[in-house]
């Protein structure tokens, strides 16, 4: 029996597992992988094989088996091509190397050797540094984003016949290095949009930079055209830039997905997901049969934008209550569960009735009795509490659209929101997985958000008027002290208390209830 062994890895959610590619060879002929392999692993006898015979390679004319251990975790994809290849021409005495096991290797092979790039290679990176490995071998493409990991060879090879070269030391290939920090500081404000774009909405560009500063959730209510998609395209520019630790984790996330383009290797700013209304739940909060991030993981540390939000599907919103509260969505199926951060801030937008046209200044509502009630009881309650700031969007007049003077650029408003956000971590600073005041528990928000007697009376007073909920309560105190945060203010005032409220427009209007 010839034996020959390699390393690669297994991806499970956001984090790599290590897997151990055993080559044996017996009497016999035919081509077996076991361990627990999908479909695209199990179809890598096919590749494997047209590769090393195109590379004039001898194939062992005995029975191979693949061992893909440990055999209790499901391998998926077509990465496992190049470790299976290289280990069988180990054990066939072709390939001459004391090296072979220093190194994770990953890569998809085409039918002539060369290497197609993978996917989630950032995670597999960290865990063969974790793991102590020398370095990585894979596809040329994917070079760049495993080179973001300090203290580990990338080898970045084109074909297998390079791979072998470089095992044999006949070939040498300097490992890649990358600047992580470089990258990371060079691109960190390249935003494409800037809220100098947006000519007049005042009082919406306010509502967006106490969201930014808190974190909050908000919705917009407004006719078409109102600007409601332009404004929500420029949050990300006011938010608070990421740290490198969440550039990272959101890179790994997106890794996994596979959503990385050759030349991205580290995502520098937010991200800002907007699907259509007709995604499904499963897209929209991760799943399926081999369990993929959703956007609302693909949004994490960013912006998850709804348009049209009492378009999307009823059981679609409904799974989106839990991530918000708890920042984290968990997929179970029956032989795994996976967990993927979803840290996102939720920004929705709706019409104001099927016409789009209620309560507008101009325009006349074509709607039939009942018609409005029944399209915000599309929303239900339980989502619309979790949203902190309802805001009513109006169409620009057409003067103000045509003004010269320059709008505020994001750069100044994002100033503030840093400002704040520098109070709330200080705030926060000793209380683990709470960095904004959005993210503040009842019990904290009740040690935190404390209120003077006359701001008392007022919200007492708000609260029986607008039948608020225990949560909506909540919502206010957070997002009057965001707006303390913004004014330097120690203490919660009566005029932040006065503004919070006005930012529950969907219960002072009357409509939905």
């Amino acid at each position: 029996m010839l034996l020959a062994k390699s390393f690669g890895c297994a991806l499970h959610g956001v984090d790599a597992t290590l897997v151990t590619i055993e080559v044996s060879l017996n009497e016999g002929h035919k081509f077996y992988v076991v361990g627990l392999p999908d479909s695209a692993v199990k179809e890598s006898q096919h590749r494997v094989v047209s590769a090393i015979k195109f590379l004039r390679f001898r194939l062992p004319f005995k029975k191979v088996v693949v061992n893909l251990a440990p055999a209790d975790i499901r391998k998926e994809g077509s990465a496992y091509d190049l470790p299976i290849a290289l280990s069988i021409l180990k054990a066939t005495g072709q390939l001459k190397s004391e090296i072979l096991e220093d190194y994770i290797i990953m890569g998809e092979l085409s039918l002539d050797g060369t290497l197609r790039p993978i996917k989630g290679v950032l995670p597999i990176a960290i865990e063969a540094r974790r793991l102590g490995f020398k370095g990585m071998v894979l596809p040329h493409k994917n070079a760049a984003e495993a080179a973001i990991v300090d203290n580990l060879e990338v080898i970045a090879v084109e074909n297998m016949r390079q791979a072998v070269s470089f095992f044999e030391g006949t070939l040498e290939i300097q490992p890649l290095v990358s600047d992580t920090r470089d990258i990371f500081y060079h691109h960190i404000n390249n935003y494409q949009f800037d809220f100098a774009e947006v000519q007049g909405q005042i009082n919406i560009k306010r509502a967006f930079e106490i969201a930014a500063a808190g974190g909050h959730n908000v919705i917009m209510i407004g006719p078409p055209g109102a600007g409601k998609t332009m404004l929500a395209k420029r949050l990300p520019s006011i938010l608070p830039p990421l740290t490198l630790h969440e550039a990272l984790e959101t890179t790994k996330i997106h890794s996994v997905a596979g959503n990385l383009t050759t030349d991205t290797s580290l995502l520098t700013t937010r991200p800002f997901r907007a699907p259509h209304h007709t995604i499904s739940y499963t897209a929209l909060v991760g799943g399926g049969g081999y369990p993929q991030p959703g956007e609302i993981s693909l949004a994490n540390n960013g912006v998850l934008f709804l348009d049209e939000l009492p378009e999307f599907q009823r059981k679609a919103l409904e799974v989106l209550r839990q991530p918000l509260e708890d920042r984290k969505v968990t997929i179970s199926r029956a032989r795994q569960s996976l967990e993927y951060p979803a840290n996102f801030m939720l920004i929705a937008s709706m019409n104001p009735c099927p016409c789009g046209y209620y309560n507008h200044p101009e325009k006349d509502c074509v709607c039939a009795p009942g018609m409005v009630q029944k399209y915000f009881n599309k929303i239900s309650g339980p989502l619309l509490d979790r949203i902190d700031i309802h805001i009513e969007v109006t169409p620009v007049p057409l003067e103000e659209m045509m003004g010269q003077q320059p709008a505020e650029s994001s750069k100044f408003i994002r100033n503030r929101v840093i400002k704040a956000r520098e109070q709330q971590g200080d705030r926060f600073h000793s209380t683990p997985m709470i960095y904004s005041n959005a993210m503040m528990s009842a019990k904290m928000v009740k040690e935190i958000c404390v209120i003077n007697k006359a701001g008392s009376n007022l919200l007492r007073t708000a609260i029986e008027r607008l039948g608020l909920s225990a949560r909506a309560y909540n919502r206010i105190l957070k997002v009057s002290r965001t707006i303390a945060d913004l004014a330097a203010s120690k203490d919660i005032k009566v005029e932040h208390l006065a503004e919070a409220i006005q930012y529950r427009t969907l219960d002072r209007s009357g409509i939905y209830r």
